[in-house]
Parts: C-alpha cells; sequence; structure tokens
C-alpha cells in the first residue's frame, strides 16, 4: 500500500492521464455546413450564406462571450446585457461621426483606424456603466434570482430611456466606413468586406479568451470559480473582486459586439440590444453555462442555421433559434459543454 502511494506521489504531471477531448460538439459547425451544400444547390449561394453565417456567429458570440463568464461565475441572470450592447453602439458614435473625414476616406488605414478608436471607446463607457450596474443593481440581489430578472430588465430599461434623452428618440444612423463597403468578387463569389471584418476580430477576441482562461493564473480563478466557487474563497483568494472584474471584463465585450451591430445594422435605436439579448441567452444555453468555447460553437451553429433557414425555408427562420435549442438540449440537457452546474 506504502509503495502505491510512494508510486503514485512520485508520478509526474506529464504521465497523468487527460481528460478526453469531447469532438462531438466540435463537428457540428461543419457537419452542418456541409449539410446544406446539396440543399442549397449552388456553391456561390453557399459560400456567400456561410461566410454570412459565420461572421454574423461571431458578432453574437463577442456579445454573449462575456455573459457566459457571469452567468457561470456568479450565477446572476443579468437582463441588463443587452442595454450594455446599445451604450457601445451609442459610444461608438462619439468617436465615429466626428472622425467622418476617416471613415469617408478611401484610405482602409484610416477606415480601421476610426473602428479601433471607437472600439476603444465603447470598450471604456460600457466597462464603465457595467462597474456601476454591479455595485447598484446586481450585488444586493446575489443568489436571487427572480429579483435578478426583475431588476436588470428594470435597469435595462432605465439605460434605453438614458440613451433616448441623451441622443434623442430618433434614429441615428451608423454608416460603414467606405473601404469596408462592398464585397470582394471571386468569379461567383461575393463575400463582403465588413464580415471578414467581423469574423477576424470575433476570432481575436476567442483566441485572446482561451489564451487567458486557459494559460493565465486569473484564468485558473475563473474557471476554478465558475466550478466551485466557495473552494476558491476558502483558498484565501477575494473571488468578490474577481467578479466584479469580470463583470467589467463581460460589459467591455458586450460594448465590443454593440460596435460591429451597430455597422451591421447602419442604424442605432436605444431598443437594439434588446432585440438580441434573447438570442445571446439561447446561445449561452446552447453552449453550456460558463463555457467560452460552448458560447463560441452556439453562437456560429446559431447563425449558421438562421442563414440557411431563411434561404431555403424563410418561414421557419425566426423560429430555427428556438427549434436548435430544442434539439441541442434533448442531445445535451447540459449544453454543448457545460462547465457550471446549477
Amino acid at each position: 500500500m506504502n509503495d502505491d502511494v510512494v508510486s503514485a506521489a512520485s508520478t509526474s504531471p506529464e504521465e497523468l492521464p487527460g481528460a478526453a477531448l469531447d469532438i462531438a460538439p466540435l463537428l457540428l459547425v461543419p457537419v452542418v455546413a456541409i449539410a446544406m451544400l446539396p440543399l442549397v444547390g449552388s456553391f456561390p449561394a453557399w459560400i456567400t450564406l456561410t461566410v454570412a453565417g459565420l461572421a454574423m456567429g461571431m458578432m453574437i458570440f463577442i456579445m454573449a462571450s462575456g455573459l457566459t463568464l457571469v452567468f457561470g461565475l456568479m450565477d446572476v441572470l443579468n437582463f441588463g446585457h443587452g442595454a450594455f450592447v446599445a451604450v457601445g453602439a451609442y459610444a461608438a458614435t462619439l468617436v465615429l461621426l466626428p472622425l467622418s473625414d476617416w471613415t469617408s476616406a478611401d484610405s482602409l488605414a484610416l477606415n480601421l483606424s476610426a473602428v479601433a478608436l471607437a472600439i476603444v471607446a465603447a470598450m471604456v463607457a460600457t466597462g464603465i456603466v457595467g462597474w456601476v450596474f454591479e455595485r447598484l443593481i446586481i450585488r444586493p440581489v446575489y443568489g436571487q434570482h427572480l429579483r435578478q430578472i426583475l431588476i436588470t430588465m428594470g435597469g435595462a430599461i432605465v439605460i434605453e430611456q438614458l440613451l433616448s434623452v441623451i441622443w434623442g428618440p430618433d434614429q441615428i444612423p451608423l454608416p460603414l466606413p467606405q473601404g469596408l463597403r462592398g464585397a470582394i468578387v471571386m468569379g461567383d463569389v461575393a463575400i463582403e468586406k465588413y464580415r471578414l471584418l467581423a469574423v477576424a476580430v470575433g476570432v481575436a477576441v476567442f483566441a485572446v479568451m482561451f489564451l487567458v482562461l486557459n494559460r493565465t493564473r486569473i484564468g485558473l480563478l475563473i474557471r476554478a470559480g465558475v466550478e466551485n466557487g466557495p473552494m476558491v474563497e476558502a483558498l484565501g483568494y477575494r473571488i468578490r473582486r474577481l467578479f466584479v472584474g469580470v463583470f467589467v471584463a463581460g460589459s467591455a465585450l458586450a460594448g465590443l459586439g454593440g460596435v460591429l451591430w451597430g455597422l451591421y445594422r447602419e442604424m442605432l435605436t436605444a431598443s437594439m440590444g434588446g432585440e438580441i439579448v434573447v438570442m445571446v441567452f439561447i446561445v449561452i444555453i446552447i453552449g453550456g453555462l460558463g463555457s467560452v468555447g460552448g458560447c463560441f460553437l452556439g453562437a456560429l451553429l446559431t447563425a449558421l442555421v438562421a442563414n440557411y433557414a431563411g434561404f431555403l425555408v424563410p418561414k421557419l427562420a425566426l423560429a430555427s433559434d428556438i427549434l436548435l435549442m430544442v434539439g441541442i438540449l434533448l442531445w445535451r440537457p447540459a449544453g454543448l459543454y457545460a462547465v457550471a452546474r446549477r
């Protein structure tokens, strides 16, 4: 018995068996895309639909990624998350509209610089709003789900009304920069330039989040907090500060998503965040609570299915996300890659 204990203790970390990779959810996106090719019939149309779906999925992922961590780590049902998306989009106008000379120039570098400055402004603004929101609205109702739903929905309404008071009730145009208009044409395939930018930004955000969560100490604490918050607190770490940091980061990501979503729509309304928040929660449920990878796959699946359904069966497009969620939950009741168990 003692020999067994000594042998186990002397085993190096490299010799310890790793967790088996669950590849089934990873195959869903390529399987769905390939299965749709014969149904669409036209390869150029299929490419266009697929790239458009990937771009839409990336924007949804950016908006949902912060909330999935907040939901998984803090057990907070923040129905006010959509308001942060709107705040980010409106904050971007403070940069993009004054820099109209940059956005209307033929220089792609100036166009991207203006968008980058708008993203920074939006993330800072929504990060601050998220910090205030957590302290004033979320903190008093930790662990009280019904009150969280009611009070965060009320907070979202207040933020929407404040946006209407500050910017007015009318829609605000947010035109795409000149260099991001139009499409890249390769034979019979046309891919919009802005959609390629959205895909690039989404992949970059996912890569950064993956590295932070899996290669840094703060990421280790976040993942441990998602699985067992009381244990992390018992080890001497101030998980409350971690909560606040994650909430601010999630709010900032909503602001980034708001900029991309606003430029995609090219028109802003105070209620634009509320229109997307249901989709965000569907993506989080499909992906699994607290799982960034699951959220990524869920966003891509939801957007692709909606695009294909809109092309093949337009009347089914509005219900496609609900049907997808039902199908996924019948297969995996906890989501694709569930981390938090509630």
